[in-house]
């Protein structure tokens, strides 16, 4: 990991500079000892490091439009004060399709969308596919259990994330193995330094378009499957969704569901490995699995920072926006806020308030796969736990304790790695 000695953080591009993608955590400390909320004095971006203005923010739609919550400030987009906020939004969204997302549509058009996602995220179907999750996660533990050694990212997380989804969705078993692989390319995501990716490099296009096959199929051909139940999911005013709306949806959880999931079954290999007895006391007190899902989600949460577009003059912590600022929401530290949790840069089990973090966000665009997410990190940790033990790294891929060596994601919202190699013996 970058020491923090040696970057400038007055100085240095957090929008372009991989030490602060590797090591974010030293910038957000230097951000949060200015204040809760400060301008970084380029790409007319404010940064929020503070828990509470961060939460109100998250909770205001009426003053922050959610159009860059994944470009960050590379949105084309140049506000001019002399035209109504909400045209040249709209006119930008107009611009780039990758802009009508759900991540990054707004009041109304954010609620269809909701809609069409929580008739996929139903609890019969999330009790069905937890079922799954046991099944998928033990033939896939099988795949290297012999080998005594495994990559985290590829070898499990990857082909874990994308056969859950999969199935949650409601992609025929015949296709599966086709969508076990579809991972982008690490320097192809939204959030990469630099601003740029490229969306048809992204398997998310293919798979987009071997759903829009499903539901023309389907709402021709209906079947009594998952698949024909989510392409006849209706809006709250009982109208069918165009097939291009079911798509966006499903291909938005299908890739929002695989790179955070992977990257934080990652992180909690990372916390197992460098907490010596962890591993025995989840074994013998299972229960507090749910609690350790929640505690490395965080201190190790994958989405560093998301981000909102000023619509109106609002003033927030004693901080004025201004229309037509970017807001950079640093999650990863309102996560870690001293003034909401106790020795916040301390791994903590038994931490009573765990579950008020933030890293499903907050508001009309809290992640609806958040109890996804805490599914299949509960899931996976008690397989791998029923099945390895002395879970270490290994270190002659990532150097001894005190001075691992990873390689990380390129990107400005994402914290993750490319690849984690762990060791262990069979149970």
């Amino acid at each position: 990991m970058t020491s923090q000695t040696t970057i400038d953080y007055a100085k240095t591009d957090v929008f372009t500079e991989y030490a602060i993608a590797a090591d974010p955590h030293g910038f957000f400390e230097y951000l949060r000892a200015q204040g809760p909320i400060v301008p970084l004095g380029n790409r007319n971006v404010v940064a929020v490091t503070g828990y509470d203005e961060g939460c109100a923010i998250f909770r205001d739609d009426e003053n922050f439009s959610a159009i860059n919550t994944v470009t960050g400030p590379y949105l084309p987009l140049d506000y001019d004060p002399h035209r109504p906020m909400d045209e040249q939004i709209d006119s930008c969204r107009a611009q780039n399709g990758y802009l009508a997302s759900i991540m990054s549509e707004d009041t109304s058009a954010h609620e269809k969308s909701k809609a069409i996602l929580n008739g996929i995220i139903t609890p019969a179907r999330m009790k069905a596919n937890e079922a799954y999750m046991y099944e998928v996660a033990d033939q896939i533990i099988d795949e290297f259990i012999d080998k005594g050694r495994f990559n985290v990212v590829t070898d499990f997380g990857q082909p874990f994330a994308q056969l859950v989804i999969a199935e949650l969705i409601g992609v025929p078993e015949e296709d599966r193995v086709s969508v076990r692989g579809m991972a982008a390319d690490p320097n192809q995501m939204p959030g990469n330094l630099g601003g740029g990716f490229d969306m048809s490099a992204n398997p998310l296009a293919r798979m987009g378009m071997q759903f829009y096959g499903y539901v023309l199929d389907r709402r021709a051909n209906p079947r009594d499957d998952v698949l024909t139940r989510l392409c006849q999911q209706t809006y709250d005013d009982g109208s069918l969704p165009p097939p291009e709306a079911v798509v966006a949806v499903a291909t938005f959880l299908f890739g929002a569901g695989q790179d955070t999931t992977v990257q934080l079954f990652a992180a909690m290999l990372r916390l197992l490995a460098d907490n010596p007895g962890l591993e025995d006391r989840l074994r013998a007190e299972p229960a507090l699995i749910p609690d350790f899902v929640d505690e490395a989600l965080r201190i190790e949460g994958v989405t560093k920072s998301t981000f909102r577009y000023v619509r109106n003059r609002v003033t927030i912590g004693g901080f004025t926006f201004e229309p037509g600022q970017h807001v950079m929401l640093n999650i990863a530290a309102m996560n870690r806020d001293p003034a909401k949790y106790e020795a916040p840069n301390a791994f903590n089990l038994d931490r009573k308030n765990v579950r008020t973090h933030v890293a499903f966000g907050r508001g009309l665009h809290a992640c609806a796969g958040g109890p996804l997410a805490r599914a299949e990190g509960r899931v996976a940790v008690e397989r791998l736990l029923a099945r390895l033990k002395n879970i270490r790294f290994d270190e002659g891929r990532h150097g001894p304790a005190n001075a691992r060596q990873f390689q990380y994601l390129p990107n400005y919202s994402l914290y993750g790695v490319i690849e984690q190699w762990m060791e262990f013996d069979r149970v």
